[in-house]
Order: structure tokens, then C-alpha cells, then sequence
């Protein structure tokens, strides 16, 4: 058999492969296989012809290797390696000169891959010195690492041969099966390579059925994974050379008849479901404003934004007094390009804005550190006059790669799990992918401005001669400007009763003031009301309503006096969101009066469905997001009154401080945060602050700064970190200054907001799934999912920092170099 020759002459196939591509291959193959015979020749030159042909294959080592993987552009077709990859393909295209399926293999065998993680795990399983690492905390969620299905795989042990080589009948038995695939227990005595074909005969089964194989069934080896010191699993994959649809038919309906009984193996979807349920948490907390840069006839625009509770701010900041998103103009091509040019995956900067009124229009003014840093003369005019503006804000810009194919994530689930299954393993549609066509890139927007950096600024002198020259930060008014599509992310609905439009007139007292106004919407529990002037409320006040023309519907009750807490009031102080105020399990007039309406109207009344207006676009824009996450997710457990760090995320662009853990070997499945976010800061400065905050508050700030120190070996002797609540770090100064010269310093902003339940919608099919072969596997997951308190997000901002704290600036130039250098060598 073929494949037998080639395994046989192996060493000589790997030592070909090497001159492949040369001038005197040729020559070269001629001499190796001198001693071959005529057929074993032809197959050998057959095997480097197949080797030679060219490919396009899209290469993605997303979640398949432990380096860090990186868009990687060749012949304008984008891929993701990492730098061993990377060095692997353009090594390999020098020789071959071309991409060739032997480029291809090289690089999808590179040995940083999970498989060597695995067995380095199962090493230290079976060496008691190193079972520290599996005490480890915090679990690593590795965003969008899943991956999907094409059948389902039973757990399943029975005996079976295998004959390879020259060795017959020898005993193993499986662990799991499928229609083209098997694991099975081999002893270790039995040298057995990836690339092997074996037959493999059911031996288990034949004593019961007539499967008609005489031969065996051909498998292929595509992994072998060290286990115990008795045996190795190995893993198959069927080449189907026997064409057998009778033994097919009858494989597929054993499989599917006795899943129940033995279990369906459930590893990847556990996984996925893991991944999935701290990512459904991630994003709809997230501070920062997400947008997408389109691309149309060479020229970079931003053309959706994907909102959420906590940064729609952000995207109503830039919306003018026309309510026209002033963003096209903020992200415009010039600046979007010089952007760009930076080297890093994520590109990186700061921007700094305001606004000024004339004529009742407004006109926005922005530049970024570096334009700021190109113009000396022009910098402190710029932030002179700007940071006394009440609008001025600065924000940190993350860009990086998307693509429009990253829109889609199957579930973890193969179609044959059912209709409903297969329905949802379809791409987005033909509407939603002709809307994200052209992207290009995501831009991160966060808020990172505070009080006191404003003061600073407002200290920088300036000659207010020359305020004419602010005009090149000035952004004029199209007539036509590019829309852009403002897409509300899609989550669960936490809100327990559902609320209706419907606009009445009331009025809102509190003390001896009252103000008129009319609600917008209601339910039983609460309302939304846009007051005629701005309210002198503020959160937690309890005011009293009075609803005049809905007492002239009914005579049962009183709708006067009603009190309701306020929840939440809008930056203008004119829209007021308010909760019906109840001690204990008290009667509520208005909660008695609106159930009563709403029960009795349901016919005429308008709910607020919050429907999207292009069905699939948000979730298609939540896998892109999904896909190129580049800060650094952490996750609050709750276990009684304690908080702790259960989890964080980890996406295809590490953070710095991902790049701190990676330095200690301490970014696999799990790690620990007890050097950079100790348990007292946790215990002493998070839990007091966040304990009594609400879903529905905005998060918190807190100020995060590390002191790292590489020439330390050990962590907990190499880091060191102070806490703080709030965004001025102005008291750290000088721990700052003590350090600036021979550590590198991480100053973070740490945004923790409160989550609610977990989005199950989100994760329902494969829950479902789970929980019919494994109930309690199914529970577990739910359970680590509803212990999930808090959300946080990590944005380094040292650059931003250091520049207020008045530190030598040679100093910090040196010391930024020294992190560059340390980040080169880490990535």
C-alpha cells in the first residue's frame, strides 16, 4: 500500500522535504533514493509532487497554538500566526517560492501547539512538585476559542484490534467514537506516529453483529497523547478508502440509538459553553463605545456603532444638535491612516476633544497626542483653551484588524443535534453581511478623562492671540454626512415587568417644589418621565407623583402623593427614571392602579419591544467584537459576603498585563492575580465600594498601578500594585517617582460594574444539549455562571498618567523604552 511505503521511508520523506524547492533537488532526490526500488521512487517523487502544489488555503491558529497570535497579511489574504509560525511560513515560501501545500503542513505542525501543552500539563499531573499549578484560582477564559462540531462523538470503550507495520492483533480498546473519527487506549509499549494508517477491527461489536469487514477499517493517526505510564490515547480519523455505506448506515444508528446509554462526549461543548458565558458578561458591561471602520473607495469611515447601557455616552457625546453623530468626522480617513502606520497589532493613541457653540450649532474640536506632539507651538494653545471647556474629554483609541467572515460563530454543536440546531448554525444573512461587508477595522473608544487631569491642563498657559490658529483641530459640517449605523447590542432583558409607551401629563413634587412633566413609558413597578425643566433630584430622593388626567378614569384609586424613588436621571435633568417605593411588602397605589390598567388595556396598549431593526446585525457585530478583544476582561465571584477573582478573559490581542502573566507561565487554563490585584485590595478598597451597587449603575472606576520589576524570577517578588477607588492617582506620586527609574509602571483604569443574570437565551441550545446527557454538568455550568458578582475591564493608560504627575521626563522616556523592550521580548 502506498501510504505503508511512505511510512516506511519516513526519515527520507522529512530529509526530502528539506532540499524541495531547491535548484539540485533534483540531483538530490536522485541520490537518496538510489537504493529504493522503480515503484517506491515513483511513489516518493509523487509524494513531493503533491507537496509542490500550490495552495490558498486560509490559515487561522486562533486557539490551536500557545503563542500569540497575530493577523499575518500574504498576497493581500489575511491569516492568524503566531511568531513561530510566522517565522516557519516565510522560511517556507523562501524555499518553495511559493505558498505550496508543503508551506501549508509546515506550519500547521509546528510544535507550540495544544498538544504539547497537554502533555506538559499530564507531566506535571504525575510530578507532586508541581501540583501548585492546579490550585490556581482563576480560571483563563479564552475568548472565541471553540470550536464547532461536524458530529456528534459517544463515549464509548469496547474492544478492538489494530494492525500497522508489520504488527497484527493488537489489543486496545476505544474511548469515544463517531461516523469518522475514534479515541482509543493503546499500551504505551507501541510506537505509534502521527500520519500512521492502521486497521482497526470492532472486535466488541462483531461479537454480536455482522459488520462484513474482513479487513479491518482504515484510520489515520492524527495525535498521540501521552496518559498514564501504561498507556497513550489515540486519536483517528477515518480515510473511508472501504466505501461502505452499509457499515456507515449501521455506525450512525448505533451511535445514535445508544448516545443516551453511554453519554455523548461533551468536552468541546463544555468548553464552548464556559467561553460563552463569560463573554455574554463582557461586552454588554463593557465602558467603552465600539466602532466599526468601513472601507469605500479607499477611504476609511466610521460606519456602525454597537451601543450599551454603560457607553451609549460615548456615542451621544459626538451627536451634534441635529442629533448627527459628529464621529465621521473625529475617526476621518487622514487621521485613521497616519494611525495605522504603527507596527503593533493594536494601534494606539489618545484623543482629546471639545466642542464649542456659536449661532446654537455645535462644532467639535479634537486632535491626538501624537498630531498635539507633531505640533509643539500649537499643543498648549490646544489644551489651554480646550480643558475649560465643560465638554472637554479625553479618550484612549484602540484600532485593530476585523473582518466581516468573523461575523459568524457556529455553535459548538454539530447540525445532526437537531433542526433547531441546524437553523442556527447558519451565517448571518444576505442583509446583514451586505451591511458589514467593507469593515475593515475595530476602533475601541474609552473615556479615560478625569477631574483632575482637567486642572491640569486648565494650568497650561497659552497666548489667547492666537486662538484662530484652533482651527486646524476644527471640524467643519458636511451637508451629506456618511451615516452611520447605531445598533443597540441585543442582551437579556433583566427588567421584570415589561413596560409600555404611553404619555400622560404628571407632576413631580418633592419638599415644595413641583415640576411639571408627562411619562414616556410605564409598567407596574415604574416609569419613565421627561420633565419640562431640569429637576433639582438626584438619585435616591424620593419624590411624589400626581397624575391628573389618569384620575379622571378611575374613582378606586388616589393618584396623588404616589411615592417613587428615583433611579436614574439623564445628563440634561429633564428624563427621570422612577421605581415604585415600597417598605417591605407594603400596597403601592401606583403598582395596584397600573396593573389594573395595564391587565385591562393590553389590546390598546404599545409595548416596548426594543426590536432590531435589522434582525442578526447586533449578534453578527458581537462575534466580530468577540473575535479581536484587546483589553483585559476580569471577573468578580461572589461566595457569601467575599468577592474574588473567579475568572478573566483572555482575546486574540493580549493586553500588557496578559503579557505580565505570560512572563510567569501563568496565562494556560488557569493563573492567579494575587501579586497584581491582591485579595486585601479586593477585600479592602473593590468589596466596600461595589457591595451595594446596583445592575443598572454605572461602573465604578478604580485606579490599578503595578510595579514590575523583570530581572525578579519569582512573581509575588517582581510585581507589586497599589489600589485605589477613583480615577486620581495624584497620591500615588511619589511610590511613582520612587520606582520610575529601575521598574516599569502600569497605570490602569479598572471599570467594575454589577451583572445581573446570566444571558441563558444566549447559551440556551447548548445548555439544552448538555443537560440531556449530563444534568449535572449542566447545573454546575449554571451555577458558576449565576456566581459571576461583577464585571471588570483593565485599560492601561500610563502614558496619559505619567504626563500629570510632573516626573523627570528622561526618566520616563527610558523607562517606556525598557517596557517596549520587555513587551518585544514577551509577544
Amino acid at each position: 500500500m502506498a501510504e505503508d511505503i511512505l511510512l516506511k521511508h519516513e526519515h527520507l520523506v522529512d530529509e526530502l522535504k528539506q532540499y524541495l524547492g531547491t535548484p539540485k533537488f533534483d540531483a538530490i532526490f536522485k541520490s537518496k533514493t538510489a537504493s529504493l526500488t522503480k515503484p517506491e521512487q515513483f511513489l516518493m517523487k509523487m509524494e513531493m509532487t503533491r507537496l509542490s502544489q500550490p495552495v490558498a488555503r486560509f490559515i487561522d491558529l486562533r486557539g490551536l497554538v500557545t503563542g500569540q497570535v497575530k493577523p499575518y497579511i500574504h498576497n493581500n489574504k489575511q491569516h492568524f500566526m503566531d511568531a513561530m509560525a510566522v517565522e516557519v511560513f516565510e522560511k517556507a515560501i523562501k524555499q518553495h517560492g511559493g505558498y505550496t501545500l508543503a508551506v501549508y503542513e509546515a506550519v500547521m505542525n509546528t510544535e507550540n501547539n495544544h498538544r504539547v501543552l497537554q502533555k506538559q500539563a499530564e507531566k506535571q499531573l504525575a510530578n507532586p512538585t508541581l501540583k501548585k499549578a492546579q490550585e490556581l484560582p482563576t480560571e483563563v477564559i479564552k475568548f472565541a476559542s471553540y470550536e464547532s462540531r461536524s458530529e456528534e462523538r459517544m463515549n464509548y470503550s469496547i474492544k478492538i484490534t489494530i494492525d500497522f507495520n508489520d504488527k497484527k492483533n493488537i489489543a486496545a480498546t476505544t474511548s469515544d467514537i463517531s461516523l469518522s473519527g475514534s479515541k482509543i487506549k493503546l499500551s504505551y509499549k507501541h510506537n505509534i506516529k502521527k500520519g500512521q494508517l492502521i486497521a482497526l477491527r470492532l472486535v466488541g461489536l462483531e461479537q454480536d453483529f455482522e459488520l462484513g469487514l474482513k479487513s479491518g477499517i482504515q484510520y489515520e493517526v492524527v495525535a498521540v497523547e501521552p496518559s498514564t505510564a501504561e498507556y497513550n490515547y489515540v486519536r483517528l480519523k477515518r480515510t473511508f478508502i472501504e466505501n461502505n455505506e452499509a457499515f456507515d448506515n449501521f455506525l450512525s444508528n448505533f451511535i445514535h440509538g445508544n448516545k443516551r446509554r453511554y453519554k455523548v462526549n461533551l468536552d468541546n461543548t463544555l468548553d464552548a459553553v464556559v467561553s460563552k458565558g463569560y463573554e455574554q458578561y463582557y461586552i454588554p458591561r463593557v465602558t467603552s463605545l465600539f466602532l466599526f471602520l468601513s472601507e469605500k473607495e479607499s477611504i476609511l469611515y466610521p460606519s456602525i456603532s454597537l451601543t450599551t447601557e454603560n457607553n451609549i455616552f460615548i456615542q451621544r457625546y459626538f451627536n451634534d444638535e441635529m442629533k448627527i453623530s459628529n464621529l465621521y468626522c473625529v475617526l476621518n480617513h487622514t487621521r485613521m491612516t497616519r494611525l495605522l502606520e504603527q507596527e503593533s497589532a493594536v494601534k494606539e493613541d489618545y484623543l482629546y476633544t471639545f466642542t464649542h457653540i456659536s449661532g446654537g450649532k455645535i462644532y467639535y474640536y479634537s486632535a491626538t497626542r501624537s498630531e498635539l506632539n507633531a505640533t509643539p507651538a500649537l499643543a498648549p494653545l490646544f489644551f489651554g483653551f480646550g480643558s475649560h471647556k465643560d465638554s472637554w474629554q479625553c479618550f484612549k483609541i484602540q484600532v485593530m484588524p476585523s473582518h466581516p467572515e468573523d461575523s459568524f460563530i457556529p455553535l459548538s454543536l454539530p447540525n445532526s443535534a437537531g433542526k433547531e440546531v441546524e437553523k442556527l448554525n447558519k451565517p448571518p444573512s444576505p442583509r446583514v453581511e451586505g451591511i458589514i461587508k467593507d469593515v475593515k477595522y475595530i476602533v475601541v473608544l474609552t473615556s479615560v478623562s478625569n477631574a483632575v487631569e482637567q486642572k491640569n491642563y486648565q494650568q497650561v498657559s497659552y497666548d489667547k492671540s492666537q486662538l484662530n490658529q484652533l482651527k486646524a483641530f476644527g471640524h467643519t459640517k458636511k451637508k451629506t454626512p456618511p451615516y452611520l449605523e447605531v445598533v443597540a447590542l441585543e442582551y437579556v432583558n433583566l427588567r421584570s415587568h415589561k413596560r409600555y409607551l404611553y404619555k400622560t401629563n404628571t407632576i413631580v413634587s418633592l419638599s415644595d417644589q413641583k415640576i411639571l412633566g408627562s411619562t414616556r413609558d410605564f409598567s407596574v413597578m415604574g416609569l419613565q418621565i421627561e420633565c419640562e425643566a431640569p429637576v433639582p433630584f438626584k438619585k435616591g430622593d424620593i419624590v411624589h407623583l400626581a397624575f391628573p388626567d389618569l384620575q379622571k378614569i378611575t374613582k378606586k384609586h388616589k393618584l396623588i402623593d404616589l411615592k417613587y424613588e428615583v433611579m436614574a436621571i439623564s445628563k440634561s435633568l429633564t428624563t427621570l427614571n422612577l421605581k415604585a417605593h415600597r417598605i417591605a411588602d407594603s400596597a403601592h397605589i401606583g403598582v395596584k392602579f397600573f396593573d389594573q390598567l395595564i391587565e385591562g388595556n393590553k389590546d390598546k396598549l404599545h409595548a416596548c419591544e426594543e426590536s432590531p431593526k435589522v434582525p442578526g446585525l447586533s449578534t453578527a457585530l458581537r462575534n466580530m467584537i468577540t473575535k479581536s478583544v484587546c483589553q483585559f476582561p476580569l471577573y468578580l465571584h461572589k461566595d457569601a459576603s467575599h468577592f474574588s477573582c473567579g475568572a478573566i478573559g483572555y482575546g486574540l490581542y493580549p493586553s500588557p498585563i496578559h503579557l505580565l502573566l505570560h512572563s510567569f507561565n501563568l496565562l494556560n487554563d488557569k493563573t492567579t492575580l494575587d501579586s497584581i490585584l491582591t485579595i486585601k485590595q479586593i477585600n479592602q478598597v473593590i468589596t466596600p465600594a461595589i457591595k451595594d451597587h446596583k445592575r443598572q449603575d454605572p461602573p465604578l472606576a478604580f485606579t490599578q498601578v503595578i510595579y514590575f520589576d523583570p530581572r525578579k524570577n519569582k512573581i509575588d517578588e517582581a510585581i507589586k500594585s497599589d489600589c485605589l477607588l477613583g480615577d486620581d492617582y495624584s497620591s500615588l506620586k511619589d511610590k511613582i517617582l520612587l520606582r520610575v527609574n529601575s521598574k516599569i509602571i502600569f497605570v490602569t483604569r479598572l471599570y467594575i460594574s454589577r451583572t445581573g443574570r446570566p444571558d441563558t437565551d444566549y447559551l440556551a441550545n447548548e445548555l439544552k444539549y448538555v443537560s440531556n446527557y449530563a444534568l449535572h454538568k449542566a447545573k454546575n455550568l449554571q451555577e458558576a455562571l449565576w456566581s459571576v458578582a461583577g464585571v471588570g475591564d483593565l485599560v492601561d493608560i500610563t502614558q496619559e498618567a505619567l504626563n500629570h504627575l510632573s516626573l523627570d521626563p528622561k526618566a520616563v522616556k527610558e523607562m517606556e523604552q525598557r517596557k517596549l523592550r520587555w513587551v518585544n521580548r514577551t509577544r
